[in-house]
């Protein structure tokens, strides 16, 4: 879990991390998407380390800059809660867990590389 999160959710904060690379993933109507993956994912306001990897999806902000990899990005998200896990009500299975995601990013700028 994402604790150093946890304390800053709803906040809009400023972030620096490195990519790593492209991905996909299936979206809710069954259609393939983009995404990317950034490491080492740093609170800018207190220097600290807040997420060692964060998944994004590949947006409009993001497809205005050309990465490679290793290349330092900044931008600005908001903290949010989400549920992960797996529930399957027919098996009387749920193990899910509160974690917590950056989302909604904007300022979008390459730094290094």
């Amino acid at each position: 879990m994402r604790t150093k999160l946890a304390s800053e959710e709803g906040k809009r904060k400023k972030f620096r991390a490195v990519f790593e690379r492209m991905g996909k993933k299936t979206n809710f109507k069954g259609h393939s998407e983009d995404t990317f993956l950034l490491k080492t994912v740093v609170d800018l306001e207190t220097n600290t380390v807040v997420a060692d990897h964060i998944w994004f999806s590949y947006t409009r902000g993001f497809e205005k800059i050309p990465f490679t990899e290793g290349a330092i990005i900044e931008f600005e998200a908001r903290i949010k809660e989400y549920k992960k896990g797996y529930v399957n009500r027919s098996l009387n299975l749920k193990t899910q867990t509160i974690d917590y995601k950056l989302s909604h990013p904007t300022k979008i700028k390459k730094v290094l590389m």
